[in-house]
């Protein structure tokens, strides 16, 4: 498999670190490019473009701190920060526009109701993604 553009959506959770350096891992081989991107939600009762100053600043930090995991694995990322309504199209649309061969995306394990839960999101990529998805678990003992 050749890889010219991997997308990794990012949330400020510890698996985005790993999903980040599992990314870095896979685009030596063929010299891709990394996209990581953050979404900011937006309320439907305000307007699309509202700037969330404390929302920016937090989604800055976060892509702040995956640049240098990425550095730290000699590996260069752009970052990209988003607001949306939702976030599971928006990054369907972000790896089509960015014509992505991959999306790496990172989950901790996630009870709802007392069963297994993907989210929202997830199941919503793996669906609808334009490329292949590798979805990776952060192992908890």
């Amino acid at each position: 498999m050749e890889f010219r553009n991997i997308l990794v959506p990012v949330s400020g959770t510890e698996v985005d670190e790993e999903a980040i350096t599992l990314a870095c891992r896979l685009a030596k081989k063929d010299k891709a490019k990394i996209m990581a991107v953050y979404v900011i939600p937006i309320d439907r009762t305000l307007p699309l473009d509202t700037e969330l100053e404390s929302e920016v600043d937090k989604a800055e930090r976060i892509l702040d701190h995956m640049e240098n995991v990425a550095a730290g694995e000699n590996c260069s990322l752009e970052t990209d920060l988003l607001q949306a309504r939702d976030a599971a199209p928006t990054i369907v649309d972000e790896a089509i526009q960015r014509e992505t061969d991959l999306i790496v995306i990172g989950t901790t394990y996630q009870r709802r109701f007392g069963q297994f839960s993907l989210g929202d999101i997830i199941p919503h990529v793996l669906k609808h993604a334009p490329c292949r998805v590798i979805l990776y678990q952060q192992y908890t003992p």
